[in-house]
């Protein structure tokens, strides 16, 4: 891992941001790299804030820096201690080690007020009393300047008093605004007198009845970061408008000046990220809650069954710019898969169970195959599953009249039994309604372990369980939360909910091996053939859940919907 002293230009991937860092320690503008994570604590953190923080935490790592993880908690109407302990859980879980560095905005209000103070006296910032739809009708357009506060020529001595007495609490909630005195005329809309603090009597998770004056986001972060020491403020592209204004604070102040840079957020199909849209599919009960697996929240990964490690290889993989764009949530589905085909056991599991009898099996004979628990790691080793005269395959392995290229279980048709024997339909046993109830098969005692000693072959191979050892199951098959890959693509009239998916799940009841009916919550499998799974938290002693976490790459399902297309 290369440090600040050693040549910046080894050992450490490519981007803007990895490249300006470079130039600064080169250019001696900073002899270090410290960096922060600054989430407002009013939401869950998704996929998008894993690729900002593992931005933030991954440089800070690559130069051999510190890092910070900070709360924004400027804004006590919508934060609660809820989301700072979840924050907390998220960031460890996805490994970004901040050792203990936790820091809170809150903690600097004292700071940031004497600073208010100061700009005051310099004439930099004065005490507005319009409302907040009068500052918002004479900011003015992109094409005409804004028409200044008739409160902007206040004198430095009234401003005083009255911002004390603002802090004081004697005036009601909106009543009156500190405003920086910049340019009215500006470009730059956000340069108009912008807001620093407001009016708002309410109680905050951390501080308590302490203050009644809370700082905008534009005036506090880059005071944040000053009294942090952090060298390299990274912020999502729509911050780079508010930049000027972030070192305007700074240079009015003379105050200790990190370098702020933009880089584009994630956007993935199949997907919302706003914290607004979020919480109104929870709210709306569109979902369980923030940790559904069906949401990005990074809550509702890990209930689903992603791993910390194919996290970071997306991030990874998707890079460091500034061109936004919409990512294939297929690329973060393969981070996924890799690395959960490396570590997760086998076993197998019927989720649509079909009984086959073995008629020519000796009845009340049980054996026990062994069966690979991992074949990326021969270190697993092997585990014995019991097989006997009565099982369950998969109903999708069985049509009594099969179409071309499909080769699994057909009357008449040999195939193979993973782990144990080539077996052979001889009968389909239906039910009053005409639905198919059973299938009668023979087995070859000869093809023990999968293969046939006169070396004739079998083009298929399914998983199956022993019906008599079977553990019953819940299987919860999720699917994309939404039907279109951009939800946003609905008529006029129609906000994004329009698109979601009535099928993203289906609830089941399989049937599991008995080796994984006592697994632990959060543990993983691939189901053979079937998927990814993991075991949810509601699971329960002799009543398994089990969660898709994704789904393996099923050839014949591609034909076959071609064919229907």
């Amino acid at each position: 891992m290369e440090t600040p002293s050693s040549n910046p230009s080894e050992a450490i991937r490519a981007d803007f941001i990895r490249e300006a860092v470079r130039d600064d320690l080169r250019s001696g503008r900073f002899d270090r790299v410290h960096t922060r994570f600054p989430p407002e604590p009013n939401a869950y953190l998704h996929i998008g804030h894993a690729k900002a923080l593992w931005i933030d935490y991954g440089i800070a790592r690559d130069f051999n820096g510190k890092f910070n993880l900070r709360f924004d908690d400027t804004n006590p109407a919508k934060e609660e201690q809820e989301y700072v302990d979840a924050i907390i859980a998220d960031v460890r879980w996805v490994g970004a080690d901040f050792e203990d560095r936790i820091f809170y905005a809150s903690d600097y209000f004292a700071q940031m007020y004497e600073w208010a103070v100061d700009l005051i006296t310099k004439g930099k910032a004065y005490v507005c009393d319009l409302s907040a739809e009068e500052v918002a009708r004479t900011r003015g357009t992109l094409t005409e300047p804004g028409a200044p506060s008739p409160y902007r020529t206040r004198t430095v001595a009234e401003n005083l008093d009255l911002f004390a007495r603002m802090r004081a609490g004697e005036f009601p909630d909106g009543s009156r605004t500190l405003r920086a005195k910049i340019d009215m005329a500006s470009g730059n809309l956000n340069l108009r007198d912008p807001v620093m603090y407001r009016i708002l009597h309410q109680a905050h998770h951390r501080q308590g009845d302490a203050w009644c004056i809370y700082p905008m986001y534009d005036w506090a972060h880059g005071l944040e970061d000053s009294i942090e020491g952090i060298t390299h403020s990274l912020c999502s592209l729509e911050y780079e408008i508010h930049r000027p204004l972030y070192d305007w604070f700074l240079d009015a102040l003379g105050i200790y000046h990190p370098r702020q840079l933009e880089f584009a957020r994630l956007n993935l199909t199949y997907t919302v990220m706003s914290k607004r849209r979020l919480l109104v599919l929870v709210k709306g009960g569109h979902v369980r809650g923030f940790d559904d697996p069906r949401l990005p929240t990074l809550a509702g990964m890990r209930r689903r069954g992603y791993t910390p490690s194919a996290i970071r290889e997306f991030c990874a993989k998707i890079g460091v710019t500034k061109i936004d764009s919409v990512v294939d949530i297929a690329v973060l589905e393969d981070c996924l898969r890799d690395d959960l085909n490396r570590t997760s056991q086998r076993a197998m599991a019927v989720v649509r169970p079909l009984k086959v009898v073995i008629t020519n099996y000796p009845a009340g004979q049980v054996e026990e195959m062994p069966a690979v628990n991992n074949p990326e790691d021969p270190s697993a080793g092997a585990r014995p599953v019991p097989f006997s005269r009565e099982l369950y395959i998969e109903r999708d392995d069985f049509r009594e009249d099969p179409p071309p290229k499909f080769y699994r279980l057909a009357p008449g048709r040999e195939v193979r039994l993973r782990y144990a024997y080539f077996i052979t339909c001889r009968e389909v046993v239906k039910d009053e309604r005409g639905e198919i109830a059973e299938l009668r098969c023979t087995y070859d005692p000869a093809t023990r372990g999968g293969d046939a000693p006169d070396g004739r072959k079998v083009k298929a191979t399914l998983h199956w369980v022993s019906a008599a050892h079977a553990v019953p199951a819940e299987v919860r098959l999720y699917d994309h939360l939404f039907l279109k890959p951009n939800p946003d693509d609905v008529p006029i009239g129609q906000d994004f909910t329009a698109n979601l998916n009535p099928n993203s799940l289906e609830v089941l009841t399989g049937y599991v091996e008995p080796s994984i009916a006592d697994a632990p919550a959060g543990a993983r499998f691939q189901f053979e053939r079937l998927g990814y799974f993991c075991v949810d938290p509601d699971t329960a002693p002799g009543r398994p859940v089990f969660t898709r976490t994704v789904t393996l790459r099923d050839t014949w399902a591609k034909i076959e919907q071609k064919m229907k297309g």
